[in-house]
């Protein structure tokens, strides 16, 4: 494997980088998790911009343009001949002293990883997801904004540890309201009669890039799509349920907290959705 450090390609065992980076030391970074399906980069454009998004938020000033580091990914794909695969971008602030000053960070440093994608197991796609809600609650807006997709992911990780001592493979994390967020890793969907309805970004959700695309393929096939309050009265009382993230994709819900979703399998409207997506990401995208 190749790995993209700052303009050079190194070697899996030789790719590094300081132990004084603040991205290692205090998680002072962003990233983004891009896929690239047939042969191309899907919705490149829109990681790269939120990438950006991120970095502005945290005062981080990156040091490639939007261009250069599309032309990274790309570049970095056709390395390791990746068509099907998953891309972690990351921009660390760079090597610094001991003390929390970015300002001693004087070259941030990016990161290219392209490998091959590790999905969720085909009979959660099949048979659908049993969730639960955990304790872990997503961090507030003034605090560290949920928006910024930073290296500081322990809030998720904290979660997604909860997550596995119940026994499930994601959760559902509320914000300090008690109203549904996200889960772990990936955005919550419900579907109620001809609705399909997700958390609003101001409940603590992030701007997910798959998000955005099922949102728009709901509209096209007719659903009411809507962004309002959700509580878990509303995820247990849905008709259908499903997740949505780059690494999951389209991924049915069945049971939460002990509640059977809707029929207790994959619903037709979430079915259709994951074969749209499907279709649509294997014909469109940045080529490698």
């Amino acid at each position: 494997m190749k790995i993209f450090i700052d303009g050079q390609y190194y070697d899996e065992q030789n790719a590094k980088i300081s132990v004084f980076d603040h991205g290692l030391l205090y998680g002072d970074g962003v990233f983004e998790g891009i896929r690239a399906y047939n042969g191309r980069v899907f919705k490149l454009k829109e990681h790269i911009d939120r990438l950006f998004y991120s970095a502005k938020a945290i005062l981080l000033n990156l040091p490639m343009s939007h261009a250069e580091i599309c032309k990274a990914v790309v570049d970095t794909c056709r390395q390791n001949n990746i068509r099907d695969g998953y891309i972690r971008l990351v921009v660390t602030r760079g090597a610094g002293g001991l003390g929390l000053n970015p300002n001693r960070c004087k070259s941030p440093s990016v990161i290219v990883i392209a490998d091959k994608i590790q999905l969720y197991p085909p009979e959660f796609y099949e048979k659908g997801l049993t969730i639960i809600t955990v304790p872990t609650t997503r961090n507030l807006h003034s605090a560290l904004n949920p928006a910024i997709k930073s290296l500081n992911y322990l809030n998720n990780i904290l979660a997604k540890i909860e997550a596995n001592n119940g026994g499930c493979e994601e959760a559902i994390m509320l914000n300090a309201e008690g109203f549904v967020a996200e889960c772990t890793g990936d955005n919550i969907f419900i579907v109620k009669a001809n609705q399909l309805l997700t958390p609003p970004l101001s409940a603590g959700a992030l701007y997910g890039i798959t998000r955005g695309v099922v949102m728009d393929l709901a509209r096209q096939s007719g659903l009411q799509v809507g962004e309002p309050n959700l509580t878990r009265y509303d995820l247990f009382n849905a008709d259908e349920c499903f997740l949505t993230g780059t690494g999951a994709e389209v991924v049915p819900v069945v049971k939460i907290d002990g509640r059977v979703i809707g029929a207790g399998v994959p619903g037709p409207k979430t079915l259709e959705l994951v074969k749209k997506y499907h279709e649509l990401v294997q014909s469109t995208g940045e080529a490698i």
